[in-house]
């Protein structure tokens, strides 16, 4: 029998659950949309053969840029339909983010909206969504759980944002482990999602509700002050969240309905620590520790067993059941096991001949194989949720005329974890104006908000920026 591939489950589901809720589309301020599990497969069916009129082929990979709104999961259903593949772009995404990505990829259009169609047509052919209207039917060829459905672009330990190839077992695995270990998520599930879809989040939240036959609904973005009452409204029993969202909630004011919710877990990447037991309080419901790493999927959690023993302990949890994990003699976390990326894009592998991949966190385990994180190797800096390389923006500083040494660092910041500070050497500059050349080259997530001006940057004997003495002094 051929492994499953997202496809069948996507045709499982609208075969068993027609006519139930797949998907909400909650905009905030709009009328708000939903799908079923039948009008999921059809719509998916008719944009996959509006791309196949307009030639998109197995093995091809097309660029997306939307909004939080149904055609984004949908455009990306229909290119697996086709064995084609989707390079999801960042709708903050500037001219030098978007050549690199749509040139690096290979993408053979970019499927957008008007809002973004100006920034992409130099560098790609565009099609409107809106456009997107099929000639003829659609028939369902097979499709192979080794064919890549997505190019995920991420940023890696150094440079410009590499992408992982993922492919439908990637997503199966990751779909299936959240469906038969914590949370369990099942068809009596209403899952959320407050992240843009091109993250990794709300993709694989489509994925494990399309398994699960869960329900999905999607907000347009995390707003603080009105997040817990949409979590009411539409009855919500889990979500995740990550970064700074947890810190941003508990500054909002209590509310006599804090405790009425379906709620029943909640899973979070990097809780503070200090904060974990004002969230449990605060709504009555456990949350949950979760690592994942877009070039790895699922891999770390803690179970319903070992929550209460980890409040407040910054503890990662215990593998997954199909992760297997290794901290080296340098103190660097290793993963292992089925379901992770493919690869890098072009790039040579990164797993070791074992098939171990380093992940750049420094950590240690417990007696009783639990990851704890004690700092990272990796010159990177974790601005609310968003990977940013010191290397990518620091090039951007040096293509300015007037800079002549440029390093970039991750400060501590008390609400997005991190904060990117430049120090630069630039005589006769003023700050507003490298901000100007960043914001129109990089993603605004990416422009360093703290600025050092300086005649001279300490250096190593072999002439780089002494980085240590920088974070030093921060």
């Amino acid at each position: 029998m051929a492994e499953p591939t997202l496809v069948d489950h996507l045709l499982a589901a609208a075969d068993q659950w027609p006519d139930r809720a797949a998907w909400t589309f909650d905009p905030g301020d709009g009328p708000v949309r939903r799908l079923g599990f039948a009008d999921v497969a059809r719509d998916s069916a008719a944009y996959a053969q509006a791309l196949r009129e307009r030639g998109v082929v197995a093995g091809d990979r097309v660029a997306v840029m939307l909004d939080n709104e149904p055609d984004f999961p949908l455009v990306w259903l229909a290119l697996m339909r086709l064995g084609a593949a989707m390079v999801p772009l960042n709708v903050r995404y500037r001219s030098t983010d978007v050549g690199h990505v749509l040139t690096d990829s290979g993408a053979v259009l970019a499927v957008t909206s008007p809002s973004y169609a100006e920034l992409l047509e130099p560098v790609a052919e565009v099609v409107l969504v809106d456009d997107l209207s099929p000639a003829g039917p659609w028939v369902q060829g097979p499709v192979d759980a080794g064919a890549a459905v997505n190019v995920q672009y991420t940023s890696g330990t150094t440079g410009q944002p590499k992408g992982c190839v993922l492919t439908h077992r990637y997503w199966t695995t990751l779909g299936t482990s959240m469906l038969a270990e914590f949370p369990h998520i099942d068809s009596a599930d209403v899952m959320l999602t407050a992240q843009p879809f091109f993250y990794l989040d709300p993709q694989w939240n489509v994925v494990t509700a399309l398994m699960a036959g869960a329900h999905l609904v999607a907000l347009d973005g995390f707003h603080p002050s009105t997040f817990w009452a949409k979590v009411r409204e539409h009855e919500v029993t889990y979500f995740y969240c990550l970064a700074s969202m947890p810190t941003l909630l508990l500054t909002m004011p209590a509310d006599p309905h804090d405790h009425d919710h379906r709620v029943r877990a909640v899973q979070c990447s990097a809780i503070p620590p200090a904060l974990h037991a004002d969230l449990e309080q605060r709504w009555g419901v456990g949350w949950h520790e979760a690592f994942g790493m877009t070039e790895t999927g699922a891999d770390i959690r803690v179970s319903a067993q070992d929550h209460d023993e980890l409040v407040g302990s910054g503890c990662l949890g215990h593998p997954a059941a199909h992760r297997e994990v290794r901290v080296d003699g340098d103190g660097q976390l290793w993963l292992r096991g089925p379901g992770m990326m493919e690869g890098y894009l072009g790039l040579p592998s990164p797993f070791d001949a074992d098939g171990w991949f380093p992940t750049g966190d420094l950590a240690r385990l417990d007696d009783r194989g639990r990851v704890y994180l004690t700092g990272r190797l990796k010159d990177m800096i974790r601005r609310s949720g968003e990977n940013i390389a010191a290397q990518e923006v620091e090039g951007v500083l040096l293509s300015h005329p007037a800079v002549r040494v440029a390093a970039v660092i991750g400060v501590p910041d008390e609400i997005r974890g991190e904060e990117v500070k430049a120090y630069v050497v630039a005589p006769g500059v003023e700050a507003a104006e490298l901000v100007a050349w960043c914001e129109q080259r990089l993603a605004s997530f990416k422009v360093p908000r703290l600025w050092d001006f300086r005649d001279a940057l300490p250096l190593t004997a072999s002439q780089r920026v002494e980085k240590a003495a920088l974070r030093a002094e921060s």
